[in-house]
């Protein structure tokens, strides 16, 4: 799917999020955000949505080997964590004269 404007998230790299959908929900450990990937819609999750990659032998690795990767998973599957209120929590942008800041709904602070 082909997207004709850069969407807006409000999930950076390095932000702590909580899988809210999928196989890996859980909504008590916070994760990592490794990478976003704006075009596709998806983020990369420390530790979520495993996948075994099989790969072929070569000069380094003469025998193959089996390895477990993250895979991306989509963007809405994933809730921006709030370390005040200890939960997952939606996000409201407020312009300020730098930018944009990302503010909390549920206690109204920033992020």
């Amino acid at each position: 799917m082909k997207q004709r404007f850069k969407p807006k998230f409000n999930i950076k790299k390095g932000d702590s999020v909580i899988v809210i959908a999928g196989n890996d929900k859980d909504r008590t450990t916070p994760k990592t955000v490794v990478a976003v990937m704006p075009s596709e819609g998806r983020v990369l999750v420390e530790g979520v949505n495993m996948v075994t990659k099989h790969l072929k032998p070569n000069a380094q690795n003469p025998q193959g080997s089996i390895i477990k990767e993250e895979a991306p998973i989509h963007i809405s599957n994933v809730m921006l964590w709030d370390a005040k209120a200890k939960a997952g929590t939606r996000v409201n942008r407020v312009r300020t004269a730098t930018g944009f800041t990302r503010i909390s709904k549920q206690t109204g602070e920033a992020i």
